[in-house]
């Protein structure tokens, strides 16, 4: 049986979401081994990866239960996880059709960047330290990332992808009392683009970009920076999918547990 999960973690401890042979300190690699201890050896597929120090409030991933395992209440289940993890919470267990897929079938991500001039030491590690000095043009600016472009420019070389076309829908900024926040919807996102995203309109905010060079990036003209914003106020907040692709799941669930009634 195929579960999709709703998960949070804080980043910064760990060296971002994807399984690495080089530290065992990633969200995908703890995941994991504490489904392998409780005798589920499937692997963890997430709707996407995060850097190294960034978080999620709404990250989710889909992983497949053994049959003995199928019979149990997935509310003991999702105890059992949250028992052995420090920096991952599972929020929500579903039972999904057995051809989910947490990558393909994700129909739009929401990333949100948390940010003020000064956060307390208590908040360095999830609010980053960005000063806005014109919110309006910080605005302007992230209108211009609206669209469907070719971000080549807005990903961090080393990058592998078949091409680097995505749609936003929406980059809007808010501000609450000291803290900022900016917000992108899309189908998808490239490695560090929103971070990179997120420097740029900073900097034509902040007058050491124009709103001009930013479009003569965006359009692949001239790439006038390649520096990233810091990844502590990034959290992947939400990913959206289809209903009843979970429908389908608890349906069928609903059907094996009055046959074993």
């Amino acid at each position: 049986m195929r579960i999709k999960a709703i998960i949070a973690y804080d980043g910064s401890a760990f060296e971002g979401f994807q399984r690495q042979t080089r530290t065992p300190h990633t969200v995908q690699g703890e995941l994991e081994r504490a489904l392998y201890s409780l005798g589920i050896e499937s692997p963890v597929i997430g709707s996407g990866r995060t850097d190294a120090g960034v978080h999620a409030t709404g990250q989710v991933v889909h992983f497949d239960l053994p049959e003995h395992w199928a019979k149990q209440p997935l509310h003991k289940l999702q105890t059992h996880l949250n028992n052995r993890f420090d920096a991952i919470r599972i929020k929500h267990l579903t039972p999904v059709r057995n051809d989910f897929h947490a990558r393909y079938d994700a129909k739009e991500r929401i990333y949100r960047y948390i940010f003020r001039p000064e956060p307390s030491i208590f908040e360095r590690r999830y609010v980053a330290r960005l000063a806005i000095a014109d919110m309006t043009l910080l605005t302007r600016a992230l209108e211009l990332f609206v669209g469907r472009h070719d971000f080549s420019y807005f990903l961090k070389t080393g990058s592998q992808t078949t091409h680097n076309v995505r749609t936003i829908t929406r980059a809007y900024t808010l501000q609450r009392g000291p803290y900022g926040y900016i917000y992108f919807h899309a189908d998808g996102f490239l490695r560090a683009q929103v971070r990179m995203m997120v420097h740029t309109a900073a900097a034509v905010a902040n007058a050491e970009l124009s709103l001009e060079q930013l479009k003569e990036q965006l359009e692949l003209q001239t790439r006038h920076t390649t520096r990233l914003a810091p990844p502590e106020g990034l959290y992947l907040a939400r990913v959206i999918y289809d209903d009843r692709l979970c429908e389908a799941g608890q349906h069928s669930l609903r059907g094996q547990r009055s046959q074993s009634g």
